[in-house]
């Protein structure tokens, strides 16, 4: 398997899952800053310009995080990074899609990138101003329900490598103070060997 990302991206994410996994892989760096990702070297594997990009060991490419994660979780049966239950898959899949299209496009791409939902340079505070509300609103609905639960949905699971890329986000690029359930979810998951790894290898420890 090859992992194109970039360092501190959402495809930090991933990285982690990778490393719970335990099989071989390759890392491919891309400097979005740069725009790597629009050069034709990456654009022949995504089209769509974007990390996570996954390419797999038949060499077929999945794109985007939620399916990324769930071909992981299911091609990996004995990592148990996907629950068992039913009611927990259930919330393991909600929690994704609200962390991917809400805290992440809605809310950090205001904060990231505000051009993007405002071109005119007297809207950029007002759209980081709604970009905070959309995050701060979803960190404390998250931590109401991860309340009593040693991971997002109970057993470590691919839900906690997305929520962890948000909280990544707010704890180290924004400086947004998590609420409680939260900053001790993003803690306990500092402690798992794999993501001290996935630090180390994107240079962030």
């Amino acid at each position: 398997m090859k992992l194109y990302y970039a360092p501190g991206a959402c495809s930090i994410g991933i990285h982690v899952l990778l490393e719970e996994i335990g099989k071989p892989y390759e890392l491919a760096k891309l400097n979005l800053m740069q725009g790597d990702q629009y050069g034709a070297a990456f654009t022949s594997v995504n089209p769509k310009s974007k990390v996570p990009t996954l390419e797999r060991p038949d060499g077929s490419v999945l794109t985007e995080f939620g399916a990324i994660a769930f071909w992981l979780a299911a091609a990996n049966p004995e990592a148990s990074l996907y629950p068992a239950d039913i009611e927990a898959r259930t919330q393991a899949t909600s929690l994704i899609d609200y962390v991917v299209a809400t805290v992440h496009m809605q809310g950090f791409g205001r904060l990231f990138r505000p051009g993007n939902f405002g071109p005119r340079e007297e809207d950029q505070d007002a759209v980081k101003q709604r970009g905070r509300e959309i995050v701060d609103k979803a960190f404390r609905l998250i931590d109401s329900r991860i309340a009593g639960k040693e991971y997002a949905v109970g057993p470590f699971s691919i839900a906690d490598a997305a929520l962890f890329y948000v909280e990544f986000w707010a704890s180290k690029r924004m400086n947004i103070e998590l609420p409680g359930h939260c900053a001790a979810h993003y803690e306990r998951m500092i402690g798992r060997p794999s993501v001290q790894r996935v630090l180390k290898d994107e240079g962030f420890a």
